[in-house]
């Protein structure tokens, strides 16, 4: 009949509250899809950049150069640092002692440094270059002064400027602004760097001890050094103007409370219905936002990991004792009266020795930049150690013998720069590889102490060379290496770390 109608029950009140109810359902169902599947594209893609990102140019750049300044600052002394020490009273292993005493002052500073670094780069910069300033003057005035020690407090203020490699290293590894399969490539841009350093730098410095400038200020004595104070001065002011820190660490994410979607007009008994329905919603939607905002767990190092981070400080300490002991031992030993000497070396002759040996590794530096993105990190560990070990094989034979001339000691000495310079490359980054990003900090200062340590022993070993006996001195570095290969070896399979 028209106009006749069944009267509402309660079938028809539920069948409406459900049609209601469906359209939301359906568009929370959908949203909830569209933002699962977004977040897990956005994974993906993100997980890609930030393997491959870099930090901005104008800072990388000031970074590399300011590495290869404090390799300059390092290096430059090194041709007339011995006959600067006997000018002023001292020996050939107060040289060495002064050579190398600045990365122990660096070391001293470091942990005070890094509490005020405010986990970026700025400040530790303008500290360095302040620092590097002021050293090179003190070091350049002891000429007048005619005080033996003021070389030595020049130095270890100009050492709390080495406190930067550490940040350089740091940078080149700090996973807010460089990927993982870039650190062995930044890596190898500090060592270029690192090559650079050791061949100008003695080159510079033996070339303006030869000139002289006969004055009791700016001499072949103190030229070096107020050059240096100089250079660092103008890169100073380059650096304030182009340098911007990296942004700070992002605090762990805070989850946002959903709340449940406003009961819709009805009765009171609809009303608690509602609720009824929601309420395994809401509780699953917290369960997600509560996990979420927890951090993430601590990470414990297993035993192969400890094994790994020991083996990458014993090179990086391994790799600097060398270099350090031949950058330091050479000056002294072409110009001593040992009967296996034929050369009698002036401080720049022996400047210009370690300079073409350095020059010589550059284009193996830049083939090795090249290939860091092909070559896992531990075939390029052995590679070097290799051909670092070799140079020293040679070097003991031609000592024994006493078969020392030009040729010969030339290929021992590229060939020891060249096999631990390229070994030196990837004890950081291998170890960043391995461990949290948030360990890069405590991964860096690691690294670098084992430098440090390797430098000053180095430097006074080199010092003392001539002393001790020169196949004592070399032998030392070979029982370096012997250690560094059994550790190497038992760990092959640990040592496995994505390239680039």
């Amino acid at each position: 009949m028209p106009g006749f109608r069944f009267p509402s029950t309660v079938l028809s009140i539920l069948e409406r509250r459900k049609l209601r109810a469906s359209p939301s359902l359906s568009r929370t169902v959908s949203d909830s899809r569209t933002v699962l599947e977004a977040n897990e594209t956005g994974r993906a893609a993100g997980q890609i950049d930030d393997d491959l990102k870099l930090p901005k140019l104008a800072s990388l750049v000031i970074i590399i150069v300011a590495n290869v300044l404090l390799q300059l600052t390092f290096f430059v002394i090194v041709s007339s640092s011995n006959e600067y020490a006997q000018y002023l009273g001292g020996t050939s292993t107060f040289s060495g002692l002064v050579i190398g005493i600045p990365t122990v002052f660096a070391g001293v500073a470091l942990l005070p440094l890094m509490h005020l670094d405010q986990g970026g780069y700025k400040r530790p910069l303008h500290f360095a270059c302040a620092s590097a300033c002021l050293g090179n003057i003190l070091y350049a005035l002891a000429y007048r002064v005619n005080w033996l020690y003021m070389i030595l407090l020049g130095r270890i203020v100009t050492g709390f400027a080495f406190t930067f490699w550490m940040y350089c290293k740091r940078y080149c590894s700090d996973p807010r602004i460089v990927g993982l399969r870039r650190r062995t490539t930044l890596a190898g841009w500090l060592v270029l760097g690192q090559g650079i350093g050791f061949s100008l730098g003695p080159f510079v410095g033996g070339l303006l001890y030869k000139v002289g400038f006969n004055n009791a200020v700016f001499n072949g004595y103190t030229s070096p050094a107020w050059v240096m104070a100089v250079v660092w001065a103008v890169f100073w002011a380059v650096a304030a103007f182009l340098y911007e820190d990296v942004p700070r660490a992002p605090s762990p994410a805070q989850s946002i409370a959903l709340q449940p979607l406003p009961a819709q007009a009805g009765t009171t008994s609809a009303s608690e219905d509602k609720a009824d329905e929601d309420e395994p919603t809401r509780v699953s939607t917290s369960e997600v936002a509560l996990t979420e905002s927890q951090p993430p767990p601590l990470h414990r190092m297993s035993k192969a990991q400890w094994g790994v981070a020991a083996t990458m400080c014993w090179f990086a300490m391994t790799c600097f004792f060398i270099l350090g002991a031949w950058e330091a031992n050479i000056p002294v030993f072409t110009s001593s009266h040992l009967q296996s000497n034929p050369f009698h070396f002036t401080p720049f002759a022996a400047g210009n020795l370690i300079a073409l040996g350095g020059a010589c590794t550059i284009p193996f530096l830049l083939l090795n930049l090249h290939f860091a993105r092909r070559v896992q990190d531990r075939h390029t560990l052995a590679i070097g150690t290799s051909v670092g070990l070799a140079g020293l094989l040679i070097a003991l034979a031609i000592l024994g013998e006493e078969k020392v001339n030009y040729g010969s000691l030339f290929i021992c000495w590229f060939l020891v720069a060249l096999g631990f310079n390229i070994a030196s490359t990837v004890t950081l980054s291998l170890l960043s590889k391995q461990l949290p990003g948030e360990w890069n900090g405590r991964i860096s200062l690691a690294i670098q102490y084992s430098n440090y340590s390797g430098r000053v022993t180095g430097a006074v070993w080199g010092g003392a060379g001539v002393k001790i006996g020169m196949l004592s001195y070399v032998g030392m570095q070979v029982a370096y290496v012997g250690i560094g290969a059994i550790m190497f070896m038992t760990l092959w399979r640990q040592l496995k770390a994505k390239t680039g």
